[in-house]
């Protein structure tokens, strides 16, 4: 039986090592480990194993997070297999040690020097081809699906066939004009998901992580590791205006204001000692703009760095399409809610990609079509009219105003109808949810709402 996985990232990579290890044909499809988010990954894994720490606290505190329209069964699901993700990816060598991160009750962030994506996408990568998964370097252009039955993959114009597929591509923080996420992570195969009939979910939640740095160049994120390690968020004049170790949401909104008000903010990191031992990454970059972390301010803006939404699955990672599965941020299934608890991401990507194995070999799906499917090209058009306008019209603060103008733009914009068809979603779901919960948080209806204390689900048009 063969299996195509999409996405080299932990997820698609736990997926690949997992299914060839029942037995499988696996055959992974992308651009290596370094095109992948997993590999930016700083802070870590959170696993609730320290002393003291519980299932019950990790989920508590997830639920949280996620301003409670988390789906508690899932939320349970993934977090009650921490343990075996985590002897998973000790099997392998690798050694963490603990750190604090906002919102967590409990040290319960395992970290690998802060490169912990780095580190662990490297050590995959190498046991996967040990083992002997194929790879094809080259881009999932679209989906092959005939009927409600997946029979391959396109790629960069080529029909594979398999008899199951895994989107393990990731989610779309790069259709925002400011992420430090990988560029061309798009979220095409979202799109093309949608495309197909099959449902999106919580399209509206976009996590914005409060402290990227914008240099000329590049943008890159300051892991939330320095603020669990005593960094403090300051205004120009001094200034702390914010508890550090609040969720994302809280954190971003708070920097945002003050920018609103015309002060510029900064993380102090002074105080840290040993800066360039504890998070030698990050350091490397800043000295190379210019700013020593043990003497200088660091200036810093949210940026998009996580999405919440993605392709509808149910507990076991399933779409509503047979053979068709989608694992770590490329798809949702209501586990993070309205907001992502730090570090939860790549516990996912570990857990649904063991999940999604067990999955296919109970269900062994076969594809006896020896038709091919439509073939659809990647043509991405104006991308960047994309990310300016999601950026202004449905970042960090929105309002039915800036939405409702956002999606009349998007019309006029020449680009893959894929990507369109995604960022309407995200638009028209900011739009529905007249209430602020979580990531998502609107000028117009700053509180929570009761009646909006449920998931969104966008399949062409947003259902709420």
């Amino acid at each position: 039986m063969r299996v195509g996985v999409i996405g080299t990232g932990l997820a698609g990579l736990t997926s690949a090592i997992a299914l060839l290890k029942r037995g499988f044909d696996v055959t992974l499809i992308g651009h290596g480990i370094k095109s992948s988010n997993s590999y930016l990954a700083q802070a870590g894994v959170a696993f609730p194993l320290a002393e003291g720490d519980s299932l019950r606290a990790h989920v508590t505190d997830t639920i949280r997070a996620g301003k409670y329209i988390n789906d508690g069964e899932t939320v349970w699901s993934v977090i009650s297999k921490a343990s075996e993700a985590h002897d998973f990816l000790s099997s392998f060598g690798l050694r963490f040690e603990l750190e604090t991160e906002g919102g967590h009750s409990f040290p319960r962030v395992h970290t690998i020097k802060n490169e912990t994506g780095k580190h662990l996408t490297k050590v995959l990568w190498m046991r996967a081809k040990e083992l002997g998964v194929g790879f094809v370097r080259g881009t999932a252009e679209s989906l092959g699906i005939l009927g409600r039955k997946v029979c391959g993959v396109f790629v960069d114009g080529e029909f594979l066939r398999f008899d199951a597929v895994v989107i393990a591509s990731g989610g779309f923080t790069g259709l925002f004009q400011y992420t430090a996420g990988v560029g061309t992570n798009l979220g095409l195969m979202i799109g093309d998901a949608i495309l197909h009939g099959v449902p999106a979910r919580d399209l509206e939640f976009v996590q914005f992580h409060p402290t990227g740095y914008i240099g000329k160049n590049r943008v890159k994120l300051i892991s939330e590791a320095v603020r669990g390690a005593g960094a403090k968020l300051v205004t120009e004049d001094g200034e702390r205006f914010v508890n550090e170790l609040s969720t994302r949401d809280v954190v971003a909104r708070a920097i945002y204001r003050q920018m609103q008000a015309g002060k510029r903010v900064y993380l102090d990191a002074t105080g840290i000692e040993n800066f360039k031992k504890k998070f030698p990454q990050i350091y490397a970059f800043l000295r190379k703009e210019g700013i020593d972390p043990s003497k200088d301010p660091i200036p810093v803006s949210p940026i998009a760095h996580y999405t919440m939404g993605g392709i509808a699955v149910d507990l076991w990672y399933r779409t509503g399409v047979k053979g068709l599965y989608a694992v770590g941020e490329a798809m949702s299934n209501g586990f993070h809610g309205a907001n992502r608890l730090a570090s939860n991401s790549l516990l996912e990507c570990v857990v649904s990609g063991l999940e999604v194995a067990r999955t296919i070999a109970r269900e062994r799906p076969k594809n006896r079509s020896r038709r091919e499917p439509p073939y659809r090209a990647f043509e991405p058009g104006d991308v960047e009219a994309i990310r300016e306008l999601l950026w202004e019209h449905a970042g960090i603060v929105r309002t039915a105003e800036g939405l409702g103008a956002g999606l009349k733009r998007l019309e006029g914009i020449e680009a893959d109808e894929r990507l369109k068809l995604l960022a309407k979603g995200v638009l028209e779901c900011a739009l529905a949810r007249e209430e602020s919960r979580g990531s998502h948080y609107r000028w117009d209806f700053p509180a929570m709402r009761k009646e909006f204390e449920r998931p969104s689900f966008f399949n062409g048009r947003c259902r709420l």
